[in-house]
């Protein structure tokens, strides 16, 4: 019996993969080259192809236009808020009505330890140019259907009340919102795989957080040795890359394996 070689792509859009877009991450468009190149090669030899998509509104927690300070101004990119800056007044909801659940979720996301809040410039908005795959791997994908297969795109971040890092589900899951609870079908679909190439933007943020998630919903870390981390194919987010080397770390050390692009023919 074969074995089921699947791949998870995690974010390749152009705001974070073009150089000039939203949230450009350094290497990224190389990571995506290099990745495309290895689709077409393994066209036939890759049982599924798992991409994620992060899609956001305008209106969203972790932008500049929810907040504003005391002079009425909005935070610029990738400024920190915490619990303590909204109760202490050095930042407010710029609609007064979003106050006390906009409080509640910092104080939720301080809670997991995970990441502070982070303010990021707008980035893949739904319908945007900004939002599309990377062409070159679009297109890669694209000849990968030819065999009439179906790529499985996963949407995350449209709820605009809570950080959806990852696939898995969101940094704090809204109840009443069943896209940011756990994805059981995405889970179950890799855990049945014998081996999942991971790629894509950020290492640092998205991937990290899915495949922590991932490994976590398994229920058993040794599933983590049937994860191939390529090198080659994913960056951290410039000023994170701390968070990309350590997840690298830990997971490493629950067995997953690292890999290039190159290695597979």
């Amino acid at each position: 019996m074969s074995q089921s070689l699947h791949l998870l792509v995690i974010d390749p859009q152009n705001d974070f993969v073009h150089p000039d877009g939203a949230l450009s991450v350094k290497g990224a468009k190389g990571d995506m080259d290099r990745l495309a190149a290895m689709v077409k090669r393994l066209k036939h030899q890759l049982a599924d192809v798992h991409v994620t998509l992060d899609s956001h509104r305008k209106v969203d927690i972790s932008h500049p236009i929810w907040w504003r300070d005391t002079s009425g101004k909005h935070p610029a990119p990738f400024t920190q808020i915490t619990a303590l800056d909204v109760e202490t007044g050095k930042w407010t909801t710029a609609m007064p009505s979003a106050w006390n659940r906009s409080l509640a979720y910092l104080k939720s996301l301080d809670s997991t330890g995970r990441y502070p809040h982070v303010i990021w410039p707008e980035h893949c908005l739904i319908g945007d140019e900004g939002h599309n795959v990377w062409p070159g791997l679009a297109e890669a994908i694209h000849e990968w259907e030819d065999r009439f297969a179906l790529a499985d795109y996963v949407t995350k971040g449209s709820n605009p009340w809570t950080e959806h890092f990852s696939a898995v589900q969101a940094e704090v899951p809204d109840p009443e919102d069943p896209g940011t609870q756990l994805n059981v079908r995405l889970v179950q679909t890799l855990e049945h795989a014998d081996t999942v190439l991971l790629a894509g933007e950020a290492l640092s943020h998205c991937l990290a957080n899915t495949v922590r998630d991932v490994v976590s919903a398994f229920g058993d870390v040794s599933y983590a040795k049937k994860l191939v981390l390529l090198t080659d194919a994913s960056s951290s987010v410039t000023g994170f890359e701390g968070l990309g080397t350590k997840f690298v770390d830990d997971l490493v050390k629950m067995g997953m394996r690292t890999a290039k692009t190159t290695d597979f023919s």
